[in-house]
């Protein structure tokens, strides 16, 4: 089969299966453990949480934020170690694609590609829509108003520069990415201390005292705390591309998720700590960290913060194409989708007809929602990529110990695990309709699940029509 041939719904399974040349298959094994890290890290983007993603948060649990991060870093961590069980056995470029179609069935595989497409994209646009915000912030400390060139023709330009970078190399875009996020997370980490040592203590009796907690604010907020999660997860989307994957790809799941927790859990305490508890200072702030930066006497800190904050989207936008591009790649290989967007580039060994559309996607979306405004449209485009990630994160908290007992491997241990990380997710998706959030957020779950039926109808009508494609997913098709 050559490289640029495509994939025809009615093609021979074993013509299918035949084994695809060098240049037609993603570079194997050149990415490292912390290359592997540095996707997931990227992805995450930990400075954006400070940056804005704290704003949604605050708006809905106010001095309760830091438990939301702490109850949503519990079921990540669930989340992430029935990811790393499955990544062990089943190291495919698909990712959650496979897993759960090798379990479930593969229209139930279809569904979980279907729906981290959206969530890869739709973060991918929140971080394109977020960098114009983080622009003018930065240039509002220095003083400066944008009003030659307004700040979507930059937001234009800093994702072109992205696309690029997702069209040529993968170990490059995985390196960029950590070095990026290892600046910025010690920024923010460097002007944190500086603020506690201006209050000169860590402890806050108001957010310590349970006694005036607000049971339902914490759940509404629990969605867009696992927004500011997602992403963890995109390691095993590399797995064809990095080295001994059985080992890398869990470890760099549980451990981004882990000291991602740690971060936000303890930057949400301090922000809400440091500007006197005033959290709702900070929920209707679009840039949050200067309201905490200016409070403790250091304006000029927000600019090198949110400086910082536009390295970071940099990093997650790439990781998002990287992620959500191959997400299409397995799923067009599979013929799933259309075959082109299965091919790999001949000198670069990237799927680059998938990036290409990932990008056209975000870009699309991107500039059909910024008139919403640049923070509301985050806000909403944010939360609709986190359902896209809850339906595979419950998914496979249920999946994980399923495919251990097919294997003989299962213990006790696993099922309690599987059945914690179910539980605490269904709280969390509970949480996104009930108590029921104001407008517009209130119809986004059904926006959501209108686009689940769209795809559910597609695969439906794929089965119908060509029966042998949904049985080639136990076929490994990439090599």
């Amino acid at each position: 089969m050559s490289p640029n041939s495509e994939f025809s719904p009615t093609a021979d399974l074993a013509d299918l299966t035949a084994a695809p040349t060098p240049a037609n298959q993603l570079r194997h094994g050149t990415l490292s453990l912390l290359e592997t890290i540095g996707q997931s890290i990227a992805n995450i983007a930990p400075t954006l949480t400070p940056a804005l993603n704290i704003s949604v948060v605050a708006g809905f649990a106010g001095v309760d934020s830091w438990l939301s991060y702490l109850i949503g870093t519990i079921g990540i961590m669930l989340v992430a170690s029935g990811i790393g069980s499955l990544a062990a056995r089943h190291p495919q470029a698909g990712s959650y694609f496979v897993y759960i179609g090798r379990t479930l069935g593969p229209f139930a595989g279809g569904l979980a590609g279907w729906s981290m497409i959206s969530a890869y994209l739709m973060t991918g646009v929140a971080v394109v829509l977020g960098f114009p915000i983080f622009l003018g912030n930065f240039l509002a400390v220095l003083g400066i108003k944008s009003t030659i060139v307004p700040l979507w023709v930059f937001a234009i330009a800093f994702f072109g520069m992205v696309t690029y970078a997702a069209y040529r190399d993968i170990k490059f875009s995985s390196r960029v990415g950590l070095l990026l996020e290892a600046i910025s997370v010690g920024i923010i980490i460097v002007i944190t201390a500086m603020i506690i040592g201006i209050h000169g203590t860590v402890i806050d009796p108001v957010e310590l005292n349970f006694s005036n907690l607000k049971y339902g604010a914490v759940m509404n907020a629990l969605p867009f705390v696992v927004f500011s999660f997602v992403g963890f997860e995109s390691a095993a989307t590399l797995a064809k591309e990095s080295s001994n994957p059985s080992r890398n790809i869990p470890r760099s799941v549980v451990f981004s998720a882990a000291i991602a927790g740690l971060f936000f859990t303890l930057i949400a305490y301090f922000m809400v700590f440091g500007i006197d508890n005033n959290a709702a200072a900070i929920g209707n702030s679009a840039s949050p960290f200067a309201a905490v930066t200016d409070k403790a006497g250091l304006p000029w800190a927000a600019g090198v913060v949110y400086f910082a904050a536009m390295i970071s989207a940099f990093a997650c936008a790439l990781a998002c194409v990287n992620a959500g591009a191959r997400m299409l790649f397995s799923m067009g290989r599979y013929q799933f989708l259309h075959g082109s967007v299965g091919m790999v580039h001949k000198t670069h060994q990237t799927p680059h007809v998938a990036v290409l559309v990932s990008a056209g996607i975000i870009m699309a979306i991107t500039l059909a929602t910024m008139p919403l405004g640049y923070l509301n449209a985050f806000g909403y485009t944010g939360t609709i990529a986190t359902f896209g990630f809850l339906v595979v994160y419950f998914t496979i908290c249920i999946v994980a110990p399923m495919d251990l007992k097919k294997a003989g491997l299962m213990k006790p241990r696993h099922v309690l695990v599987g059945i914690a990380g179910v539980a605490l997710m269904t709280f969390v998706i509970f949480g996104s309709v009930y108590p029921v959030p104001a407008y517009p957020y209130n119809i986004l779950p059904y926006l959501f699940l209108g686009y689940m039926v769209f795809g559910a109808l597609w695969f439906a009508m794929l089965r119908a029509r060509s029966p042998q494609i949904l049985q080639s997913i136990v076929l490994d098709m990439e090599g």
